[in-house]
């Protein structure tokens, strides 16, 4: 390798979205605005949850660690998004990169194992509901989002220690708005088959094995719905957990898109606006699928 492919790059320039030329101040608006209701909603879950009395359930308790994973995740991409959309780009270190990516793919991860746990309630609240308090105890939960927080943080440190040994010579532009796994790969010079197979091997306890656990649970809960003889019962038992449904379909739809499946003919331009999806709109419209229809959340907003 010759003496410019040694070069060590120090900081990777983040291209975001080029040539807006008019659209650039209406779109940096509009991506503000849906930061600033992303956390307003997200914090005004967590308050509501803390100070209401109607809502100490385990559901209510798993929406606001969703709530918490959103506000977080959001807030680690949205800032430098804003700053690749006002200035066409933004520089940023090394070290700065893979911490972006350690905590984005860390509460990513996270948000699977705690979706999984919340169709679980979903499960035991609908298929076993006399021993529902006993099995759903607030103990219970508080080890379940633990195991979560330490499997997907944990876990994450894993590749991210392995990506921290690459090296990245002379290339250090990324076309997206902030450091993706794929892209940040594509920049280095060293062999990165072992990050990419145990990237494989990684999503099997964070991806796969959750993703079965919500689909068994949904199974069960179709199961037992049917059962049910008055659609009046039906439709309650279906409706405390059309909400969750909803935000299972939206994330794992997005992400197989992604990174599972994505289409040959894929644009990185489409790659891009289906990443805004899961990064910006997904942290915002979560608290509105869960509160939309909600009656305790609508009661406890008044009281409020």
């Amino acid at each position: 390798m010759n003496e410019k492919n040694q070069t060590s790059v120090s900081e990777i320039v983040l291209l975001g979205f080029q040539n807006l030329h008019n659209f650039k101040i209406p779109l940096f608006s509009l991506f503000l605005l849906i930061y600033i209701m992303t956390v307003w909603e997200n914090v005004l879950i967590i308050v509501l949850v803390s100070s209401s009395r109607n809502l100490q359930s385990p559901m209510y308790f798993f929406l606001q660690q969703l709530s918490v994973s959103d506000l977080l995740e959001s807030t680690s991409i949205v800032p430098i998004l804003l700053q690749t959309v006002i200035n066409e780009g933004a520089p940023v270190s090394i070290v700065g990169c893979i911490t972006q990516l350690y905590f984005f793919c860390s509460l990513e991860a996270f948000e699977c194992l705690l979706l999984a746990v919340m169709s679980y309630d979903r499960y035991v609240a609908i298929c076993i509901p006399l021993s529902y308090s006993s099995i759903m105890s607030h103990r219970v939960c508080v080890t379940l989002i633990l195991i979560s927080l330490v499997l997907g943080f944990g876990i994450t440190m894993i590749s991210v220690n392995l990506i921290g040994t690459l090296q990245f010579c002379h290339q250090n532009i990324i076309n997206h708005f902030f450091c993706d796994f794929f892209p940040l790969l594509e920049l280095s010079c060293s062999d990165t088959f072992l990050v990419q197979l145990e990237a494989i091997i990684v999503t099997i306890p964070v991806v796969i094995c959750p993703f079965i656990l919500i689909t068994v649970s949904y199974m069960c809960i179709a199961h037992a719905i049917l059962k049910i003889v008055s659609n009046t019962g039906r439709q309650k038992a279906f409706s405390t957990c059309s909400s969750h449904l909803a935000v299972v379909s939206i994330f794992y739809g997005t992400l197989i898109a992604i990174y599972v499946a994505p289409s040959r003919n894929q644009s990185q331009t489409m790659s891009k606006v289906l990443s805004l999806l899961y990064t910006i709109l997904i942290p915002m419209l979560n608290p509105l699928i869960y509160s939309l229809r909600n009656k305790d959340m609508n009661d406890a907003l008044k009281n409020l």
